[in-house]
């Protein structure tokens, strides 16, 4: 297994005035980073990608969708306008030389309709996925929709829903993630949710019930790192930690205080995920 860190606890859109944050994450021992796949150009992102490989630094990504581009949607050119965005992700993510796109593309962030899902949203979010799928094997990226809790998501939140999205999806470009602090909220145990989920498992993010630092609150840990070591997974452990950096992000996600030391989170979070790694 890999140990990546999301640039989201310092920023949404890494440029080269982020540099030197990454390099403290290499020297620190991680074996790549994940971008979040906002604002930017082809250019742009290419730069990145040539830096990022001459460093030697491994690189996943993390999309999404708003609500106009929601792919959910009973509006063809809502759908339509999702999954161009999903391929804008894809190329970014190709410039880069990510593996893995993850996130919460099955549908919007954020995005409520104070119902139920509905089948034919999920039979609209397959089949875009299937699309998206299809052009992500061009590129060599494998997606990774992520099941996010009822309070940010309503179309899919567990892993027995994401399993059903992935085998509907039947691509060998689309698997699936896992992220430690939505399972916490939404499953009753993260060894069986891991189970679930095994067989199209491609990316997991290491986030506490908090967002701080992974070690220091509620997580079931022993069962996500033994889980994890018994269905054979071997990508990324990334950790995804966020903070009041960028005010106008940390709004969007909810964020509203500090909860844990940026510093902390990066080395003393390592730490913890080599040694559960090591003891389970």
């Amino acid at each position: 297994m890999k140990i990546g860190m999301n640039m989201l606890l310092w920023t949404n859109h890494v440029t080269e005035a982020h540099y030197n944050i990454i390099e403290k994450i290499k020297n620190t021992g991680y074996d790549g980073i994940e971008l979040f796949l906002g604002e930017g150009n082809l250019e742009h992102y290419s730069k990145l990608g040539t830096h990022f490989k001459n460093i030697n630094m491994g690189v996943t990504c993390v999309a999404s969708l708003a609500p106009e581009e929601n792919i959910a949607s009973p509006d063809a050119k809502t759908r339509a306008a999702g999954l161009e965005k999903l391929k804008w992700s894809i190329d970014m993510g190709a410039a880069t030389n990510a593996e893995v796109i993850c996130g919460p593309f099955h549908s919007s962030f954020a995005y409520f309709t104070r119902q139920p899902p509905t089948e034919s949203e999920r039979q609209w979010s397959i089949e875009m996925l299937q699309k998206a799928s299809e052009y992500a094997a061009s590129a060599g990226i494998v997606l990774a929709p992520e099941a996010l809790n009822r309070f940010e998501c309503y179309l899919y939140n567990t892993m027995a829903d994401l399993s059903s999205l992935a085998s509907q999806v039947n691509h060998p470009n689309l698997g699936a993630m896992y992220d430690t602090h939505h399972a916490h909220i939404e499953e009753k145990s993260q060894a069986q949710a891991i189970k679930t989920i095994a067989p199209h498992l491609k990316h997991v993010h290491i986030s506490e019930n908090d967002r701080g630092t992974p070690g220091s609150g509620q997580i079931h840990w022993k069962e996500v790192f033994s889980t994890l070591k018994e269905v054979g997974y071997n990508g990324w452990l990334t950790i995804e930690a966020f903070s009041t950096i960028i005010p106008e992000f940390a709004n969007a996600i909810n964020v509203w205080r500090d909860y844990s030391p940026t510093e902390e989170v990066y080395t003393k979070g390592l730490k913890f995920i080599k040694k559960g790694i090591d003891h389970s």
